[in-house]
């Protein structure tokens, strides 16, 4: 082992990050943290890595072969939440002890959980040591990302209960929750989701054009999970052949009366904001009319551009348009959210769903962590899971936006 004086020295640092990635290149997923901590102990730091559950209410570390697991942390209320919600990184108030630091675990602007790093003593320039604590768990939040299709003990870490067929289906053919590049930030989130049966979302950024789309499959269960992943994979078809937003949902229609004997059919919104000139146009098939938030004020539904749902043929149907401002939010959603009834009776609703974004807006709060407040709002109000698949999409046009998103 280096002496642990290594911890001050930037190139004893940029040795074991570059030592980590060439060693973790032939290391199955559930070797990843002893590999990790095979390489960071030789100056001294011990990292131990939390993923965050499905349900984005607990953090759960990642076993290490031979070593004590530690116990599961709340995303509410704890130090570590904090790192996780906020995406940034926080030192642990401690007076004595070891140096102990809590760093989000991000891929790009995924949020995947937090790192905790354990250091035998404060360093002398703690600035320089957390960044290095932060570059270091930006690499194995890629590893986590690149290791998890090659076995199940990542995936079984962030699961708590079983995970139906169609939730299977569909969560595997979605994208990252987050995506954010210099001017925008897109986020996602679905409930139930270890039984989501219906619902999906997609984005693609290429240029200065950004695509979005959230869906909603009738039915419940997994005829209707197979009846969205072919209108996704319609849709997906269609636009990577250059193909417009009407002809996207034309070959989507075409796709589910050719494949299916029986009447399916999806609601959606297919939307692309040009990043240039600021002109959103879409198209709205039988679904929830998206909010449209500015200056952290919702300001208008989106009427336009309607069209009968996807799966039933449509013809002479004008596309929807508006001129955007930068800075603003577009709050997409599927029925299951308005339409949540609590014990009294009582729908969640547009008015109340409004109020939580306008508070989100008005604390700063990253697009994710928005919609991880909405959607746990929702769950709430109706004291359980969802009769209804329930999904929260918010596209936000904004460098600011982008980087909230970042540690």
């Amino acid at each position: 082992m280096i002496d642990a004086a290594a911890i001050d020295t930037e190139a004893a640092w940029h040795a074991c990050i570059a030592e980590l990635s060439d060693r973790v290149n032939l290391a199955q997923p559930d070797e990843l943290a002893g590999t990790i901590n095979a390489v960071m102990g030789r100056i001294g730091v011990k990292v131990t890595v939390y993923l965050v559950d499905h349900e984005q209410r607990r953090l759960w570390p990642v076993p290490e072969h031979g070593k004590p697991t530690s116990v599961p942390l709340s995303v509410d209320g704890t130090v570590a939440g904090r790192a996780f919600t906020l995406v940034r990184t926080h030192q642990a108030d401690e007076q004595d002890g070891p140096y102990r630091l809590w760093v989000p675990l991000i891929d790009g602007a995924e949020r995947l959980g937090v790192a905790e790093a354990v250091l035998p003593r404060a360093p002398a320039d703690t600035s320089a040591v957390q960044h290095a604590c932060e570059t270091l768990v930006g690499l194995v939040g890629h590893l986590v990302t690149v290791k998890m299709p090659y076995g199940d003990a990542l995936h079984l870490v962030r699961r708590t209960r079983p995970m139906t067929a169609a939730a299977e289906l569909l969560t595997r053919m979605l994208p990252p929750l987050t995506f954010s590049c210099r001017r925008a930030s897109v986020s996602a989130i679905l409930e139930p989701c270890y039984d989501i049966g219906g619902d999906a979302f997609d984005y693609t950024f290429d240029g200065p054009v950004a695509g979005f789309m959230i869906l909603d499959a009738m039915g419940r269960g997994l005829d209707a999970g197979l009846t969205c992943a072919t209108a996704l994979a319609a849709l997906r078809a269609a636009r990577r052949d250059e193909h417009d937003l009407h002809a996207m949902a034309r070959s989507a229609d075409a796709a589910l009366t050719a494949h299916f004997s029986d009447l399916r059919f999806v609601t959606g919104v297919l939307a692309e904001l040009n990043m240039d000139s600021g002109l959103l146009r879409y198209l709205n098939a039988g679904h929830p009319a998206p909010l449209l938030l500015r200056n952290g004020k919702a300001v208008r539904e989106l009427l336009g551009g309607r069209r009968l749902p996807i799966g039933l043929s449509a013809r002479g149907i004008q596309m929807g348009e508006e001129l955007l401002e930068p800075g603003d939010r577009l709050l997409l959603f599927t029925d299951g959210v308005v339409e949540a009834f609590g014990r009294g009776g009582d729908r969640f609703g547009v008015h109340r769903l409004i109020d939580l974004a306008q508070r989100c807006a008005a604390a700063g709060l990253p697009g994710p962590e928005t919609l991880r407040r909405l959607t746990h709002s929702v769950l709430e109000h109706q004291e359980g899971p969802p009769r209804d698949d329930a999904t929260l999409m918010m596209f936000e046009w904004s460098p600011q936006a982008a980087t909230r998103t970042q540690p």
